[in-house]
Formats: C-alpha cells, structure tokens, sequence
C-alpha cells in the first residue's frame, strides 16, 4: 500500500470518528439514541409532549431514553448525566429550571452531545445547540387579546376589573407569556380601562411556583376575599396556563358572588377544556404538541445526517451566551366556539374524553 493511500484511508478513518464522536451519521453505528427530559409527569402537557416524542422518533428508528424528573432539579441533572454516559447522540431537554443545568450542560459540550432546548429556553449556557417551541410571547398576546375584544376596550366605557396570574418564575418561558399579554393590555390600565383592585401587576407578585394549582388557588382566594367579598365584579383573570387557570376557577367557585369572568388559559388539559365546555374557563390556547414533537424529531434526524438544521428565529431567544436558533410553532386558541374542529376533529382527544 502506497503511502499516499495509507494517509487518505487514515484521514478518513479519523473524519468518521469525529462525526459519530460529535452524533453524526455512521451507517456502521446504526440506530442512534436519543435523550429526553421532560420536566414533570403531574401536567397533562409533558405527559403528552413525552409520549409524542417517544413515538415519533421511536418510528424514525432512534433508541429512546424518556425520563420525567418530578419537577426536581437535581434529579434531572442526574437523568440527564446518565443520557450523557449512556451513549445519547443527542439530548432533548425540557428544563425544570433554565438556570440550573449549566454544569450538566457542559459535560454535554465536553462530549460533543448537540442539545435541543425543547419549549423552555435553557438560559446561559453555550451548550445548547438548538431550540425548539412555540411562539411565547404570541401566546401571551393571543391572551390578552381575547381579553381586549371580549370586554370590547376600543369602544367600551369601562372601567372593568382585572387580575392576573402567571407561572412559574424560574420557567423562562413564563416572562414571554406574561409580557406579550401584558403589552397588550397595559394602554388600558394606563388610561384606567383595566383596573387592578388587588394592585398586584409586577411579574414576582403574579407568579405561581411550579405553576401549581393550589398556590394559584390560595392566592386567588385572598385577592378575592379581600376585594371582591361584597360582590363586586371581577371582570377578567389573565392566566397564563390552564393549571393556573383551574386553580382561578376553583377560588371562584368557593368564595366568589360576583359575574362569573373571562378566564384566560393555556395547553387545552382536559380538565380545563371541560372546564371551557361547563362555562368556567372561557379560552386556552391550543398548542399542538403532536407539530412541535414532529418538528424535534425531524430536527433530530438533520442534527444525526450532518444537514442544515431548520429553524426560523435567529434574533428572539438570547440564553445569555448568545442567541440561539430556534423553530417558533404558531400557537391558536380554542374556546366554546372552535373546541371541537380544533381538538376533536383533528384527533388530539377523542369526545368521550371530554365528558
């Protein structure tokens, strides 16, 4: 063998080692395996987020490492480690926290693993590759426009009173939500329209841990009690997702007199899309996980073949190292009026599930 053939063969040997080393294509490694974190099995939205995922890239031909951490953070940054080890090409990651993972990340980038931030933004880490979600701060306009037009603020006399609850503080995601549907309505609190009897607004006073059912609950319980006891009307409840918003409609129903108000929501659970249906949550918005997932997954498959990888935002989502590529999916919302085309007819629930 000529000298010159012997340096092609090694330097070509050494190319294919680096790109399985970094979870490129090898057709002599076959079937690739892939990391999934998902926050949290107790709402209804990482259930599904996690089994679509699963599925979809299971029937594209990737070994599946699913793991759901309990909304605990260190047990995350274990499931993650032990995806780092086990050999995943590539990590799928839906944060707890997106300020908590910057170690774990970095063993990430120390074995050339690609990272996809899938819904919420893992924040200030140079590790995460990609990201992948809906478009936030959309949602939360979508929010405050359903509030807008369903109090007619352009042409009504007002003033209408409104409170607001958002998630959790260390979801990054939270702030988009809560921003996009505050910049809508903030004109109409600043011209006195919108009134906030509670006088809680700021994004700290308005956050729900964990975006838990029962903290949203126990706060709302207080804001009503201490200033709507007498029956006075509370208008409108911004909520930013539907577990908050069940803890809203759960208040209402123990010590509320007044009108029944518009409740905003997010993630169409069942129980709020019952909730919709019985006239106790009047909107979610309807982000189909079923689009996201197949849009990872195909993300996935670009990342693995060594292709350009699809995105459609490269200005929005800066971690604090840099902005990183995202693909935005458009949220809608469903109400009484559009339910049953949106999530019946399309086939994410079925009617028996809804009654």
């Amino acid at each position: 063998m000529s000298k010159k053939l012997l340096g092609i063969l090694l330097a070509t040997a050494m190319v294919a080692s680096m790109l399985v080393g970094c979870g490129g294509s090898s057709s002599a490694s076959g079937s690739k395996k892939v990391g999934v974190a998902m926050p949290t099995k107790d709402l209804q939205r990482w259930n599904q987020d996690g089994s679509n995922m699963e599925s979809e890239l299971k029937a594209a031909g990737y070994e599946v490492d699913l793991q759901y951490a309990s909304n605990d953070v260190q047990t995350q940054v274990s499931q993650i480690e032990n995806m780092i080890n086990s050999g995943c090409a590539v990590l799928v990651v839906a944060s707890i926290d997106g300020d908590s993972l910057g170690e774990v990340m970095s063993q990430a980038k120390a074995k050339n693993i690609p990272v996809i931030a899938y819904d919420r933004l893992i924040m200030n880490s140079d590790a995460v590759s990609y990201y992948a979600t809906f478009d936030n701060y959309m949602v939360g306009t979508k929010q405050g426009e359903y509030i807008k037009d369903k109090l007619d603020l352009e042409n009504a006399a007002g003033p209408f009173n409104l409170e607001v609850t958002t998630g959790d503080p260390g979801d990054n995601n939270a702030r988009y939500f809560y921003q996009g549907a505050i910049d809508v309505l903030q004109p109409y609190i600043d011209n006195g329209k919108l009134v906030i009897k509670s006088g809680q607004l700021d994004f700290a006073e308005v956050a729900t841990a964990n975006w838990a059912t029962e903290t949203a609950q126990s706060r709302a319980e207080n804001i009503i009690a201490s200033n709507y006891a007498d029956g006075t009307n509370i208008d409108a409840w911004l909520c930013s997702n539907d577990s908050t918003a069940q803890g809203i409609a759960a208040a209402l129903a123990a010590n509320y007199t007044g009108a029944y108000p518009i409740v905003t929501g997010q993630d169409c659970d069942i129980a709020s899309v019952k909730n919709m249906i019985d006239g106790k949550q009047s909107m979610s918005i309807f982000k189909d996980t079923r689009t996201l997932a197949s849009q990872v997954v195909k993300m996935v498959g670009q990342i693995l073949s060594g292709s350009t990888v699809d995105v459609n935002d490269t200005k929005t989502y800066d971690n604090g190292t840099g902005v990183i590529p995202s693909y935005l999916c458009e949220p809608v919302f469903a109400d009484i009026n559009n339910y049953k085309e949106l999530l019946i007819d399309s086939g994410y629930y079925t009617e028996d599930q809804l009654k």
